[in-house]
């Protein structure tokens, strides 16, 4: 039946057929006046969002340092920004932990304290915190309760009446939005803009949103600290803990974090039943530097994961899992197998092409997911790209990879080992290949061989561990040879047992990286041991036993123990050509080391025999093969030795030649060949020559072996004697 009314005044009649939810605000701008009339069909009320926060004129922040670090150049430009014309969207963005907040909350509190600015602040890191703050930005710079009720419950557009108070605003203003990780949260409902009375600042994970190129914003990446700024933050946290030097390695260790180092200086300050000094909170990180960092956190509550070292990165792997990426999950579990050392990117490309089925790990990762789930990572600020030698690398942090690693499911750690295990074994060179290139990808790839073994100690990662460092000391790295052989070493007889082969096999590799790098005693004594257990469980005439005999030969060489060396010689090549053939390349390295042994025994006549190894080497291998020319290389040392200068001087220049073609000007056996010349020379009174050569080697091999090794101090001996002999 139709119902008859009348208003009058401010008086308003509705009238319909129907149920209806009738809804009216009233509001105002300046001068003008509006009303909205929202009719909508029957049903519940539309939620009015989240409680507004506490406050938005104080940072809402864990834990602020006292004193913020490093940071001088960035500050310097965003000070500009705060007191400059406004206007600008400033984008803070890097890993989780690594002080975007910091720097934030640093701003703000110069800009209010120092320039007279309004400081607002509001946590975007989800919808409903975003909107409940800049509401409240809008009630702080002037809108009515009607205004704000109207926005909180959808009756008109939210962000518009909050920039319309920012853009009317009394005072000079500087809005901070922090924990954007989300940058869809912004963008959908048109929160991020500019105004001319004051400055925006971000800070976000995600480095690569078009949103941040869309609204012109400058961005600023924050990585972390310098090592001599991440130990003072030690220092100013836990002071009576121990010296900078000291705090530096705990620093070091910790990847000069920011939150862990927050963590680390709060746990060494706050102790009550014990009381660590720096160097033994080092020595405990070692066991499980994500549990004891966490340790360091304070007090609980909602915002307690984005404080603590273990959980931040998951926030990220949620969101990127929410956005259909579950496989990126997998994929850092995959980086986290490895050293925080750069990744070259090849190493995931049997995956990327399907060339190895993965679909096993949880969650599977199939070839067509690889580059959105790396697109990801990249964007979440989990991982970066740096740039060597020319080549795209992918790098992740330490402590990043350490939590992402000790928070795997026991069920997936066996497969998601096993694929990091395959990867490498399949990224390795050849083991015949040492040249230049092979050198480079070996030194990139070395470190996570040896992280892989730590984390997944099993036969299989083991036999790629020992064999990843046989192939470093063969190719000439003799120094990260000597790093990686010893804690390998250590971990495979920990695991097998001192007599297992593989174990011995270790030990002979780090003899060998001993003897290369000057340390001649120390590898005679393990050498020695090495082939009395290897005589005793694989054999005399074992392939490896008899490889024992080569290296123990090269130290006592060196050791002055020629006669004994001689004899160990002969018997390796007695026993190779028995077993492995007269033509194995193993067979002919042992003979060519003879015309490096009888010349220092005086025995021409035996050398002049040995010499058509020379021809062997070119027939059974090849001319250009590295074990002919090492072959060269022997005979133009034994003629240097026997005083035949003359006839040594043009093997020793083809020599040099072909081991840089072949291995690289800075390999150290080019190295040594570059000696040779600069002894002949010498040796010849061609002194103008022999003190540039010398001078070169000097400097070339200071930085190769290091400026004790024992080459490096007769090298610059003889150049002392040939510049004197010049003068």
């Amino acid at each position: 039946m139709p119902i008859d009314g009348r208003a009058s005044g401010q008086g308003r009649v509705f009238q319909t057929g129907g149920d209806q939810y009738i809804e009216e605000h009233h509001h105002h701008y300046g001068t003008g006046t509006g009303s909205l009339l929202a009719p909508q069909p029957a049903g519940p009320r539309p939620p009015h969002g989240a409680t507004a926060p506490d406050s938005v004129r104080v940072p809402l922040v864990g834990r602020p340092p006292g004193i913020l670090r490093d940071r001088a150049d960035l500050m310097e430009g965003l000070r500009a920004a705060v007191t400059g014309p406004g206007g600008d969207v400033h984008v803070l963005h890097g890993l989780g932990g690594c002080g975007k907040t910091a720097v934030a909350h640093a701003l703000f509190t110069e800009a209010v304290r120092d320039h007279g600015s309004v400081g607002l602040w509001v946590n975007a890191s989800e919808r409903i915190s975003l909107r409940a703050g800049m509401l409240a930005v809008a009630g702080d710079r002037g809108a009515t309760t009607g205004e704000l009720a109207a926005a909180a419950g959808g009756q008109r557009a939210a962000a518009d009446l909050v920039w319309h108070y920012l853009d009317h605003s009394a005072q000079r203003w500087l809005l901070v939005l922090d924990n954007a990780d989300d940058p869809t949260v912004l963008e959908e409902g048109g929160w991020l803009r500019t105004s001319p009375l004051g400055t925006v600042l971000v800070t976000t994970r995600h480095a690569t949103s078009p949103l941040w190129r869309g609204t012109g914003s400058v961005r600023h990446p924050v990585g972390v600290l310098p090592e001599a700024d991440a130990a003072q933050v030690l220092c100013d946290l836990a002071p009576d803990a121990g010296t900078v030097e000291e705090a530096q390695k705990v620093a070091r260790r910790l990847g000069c974090l920011p939150l862990a180092l927050t963590l680390a200086g709060s746990h060494l300050s706050h102790q009550l039943l014990e009381s660590w000094s720096m160097d033994e909170y080092d020595r405990k990180l070692s066991e499980d530097s994500t549990a004891l960092v966490d340790q360091g956190a304070a007090g609980t509550g909602s915002g307690q994961s984005r404080h603590l070292v273990g959980r931040t990165w998951q926030l990220s792997l949620d969101a990127l899992a929410g956005q259909g990426l579950p496989e990126a999950t997998t994929l850092l579990r995959l980086l986290s197998c490895w050293a925080a050392d750069p990744v070259p990117l090849s190493l995931l490309m049997p995956v990327a092409r399907g060339e190895m089925d993965f679909g096993h790990l949880s969650p599977p990762l199939a070839a067509d997911r690889v580059e959105p789930a790396l697109r990801g990572l990249l964007d979440h600020s989990l991982i970066g790209m740096v740039e060597a030698d020319g080549r795209r690398l992918l790098q992740a942090h330490g402590v990043l990879l350490d939590s992402v690693a000790a928070g795997i499911p026991d069920a997936e750690r066996e497969p998601v080992a096993q694929v990091a295990s395959h990867l490498l074994e399949a990224a390795l060179p050849p083991e015949d290949d040492v040249s230049a290139e092979a050198r480079a990808e070996l030194r990139l790839l070395a470190p996570h061989v040896s992280r892989l073994l730590r984390w997944s100690p099993a036969e299989g990662t083991a036999r790629l561990a020992v064999r990843a460092v046989k192939q470093v000391v063969e190719a000439g790295e003799f120094a990260m040879g000597l790093v990686m052989s010893r804690p390998v070493a250590d971990r495979v007889e920990q695991l097998f047992g001192a007599k297992h082969p593989l174990a011995l096999d270790a030990r002979n590799v780090m003899g060998r990286a001993l003897f290369r790098m000057g340390h001649y005693s120390e590898s005679e004594l393990l050498l020695r041991r090495v082939l009395a257990s290897r005589e005793r469980v694989l054999g005399a005439d074992h392939p490896d036993t008899l490889r024992s005999c080569v290296a123990l030969q090269a130290a006592l060489d060196l050791l002055g123990q020629d006669e004994e060396a001689v004899q160990l010689l002969r018997r390796a090549i007695a026993g190779q050509r028995r077993v492995l053939g007269e033509d194995s390349a193993e067979t002919l390295y042992s003979r060519l080391l003879l015309l490096e042994v009888l010349p220092q025994l005086g025995r021409s006549d035996e050398f002049d025999a040995e010499v058509h190894v020379i021809e062997d080497c070119e027939r059974f291998l090849s001319p250009d093969h590295v074990r002919t020319v090492a072959a060269r290389h022997s005979y133009g040392e034994g003629l240097r030795v026997l005083g035949r200068c003359e006839e040594a001087e043009p093997v020793a220049r083809r020599v040099l030649a072909d081991r840089i073609r072949l291995q690289g000007a800075d390999h150290p056996l080019a190295l040594s060949a570059l000696s040779l010349t600069a002894r002949i020379a010498y040796e010849l009174g061609k002194f103008d020559e022999a003190v540039a050569v010398l001078q070169e080697l000097v400097e070339r091999r200071e930085r190769v072996l290091g400026l004790e090794h024992p080459f490096v101090v007769e090298n610059r001996q003889l150049l002392a004697e040939a510049e004197a002999r010049r003068r």
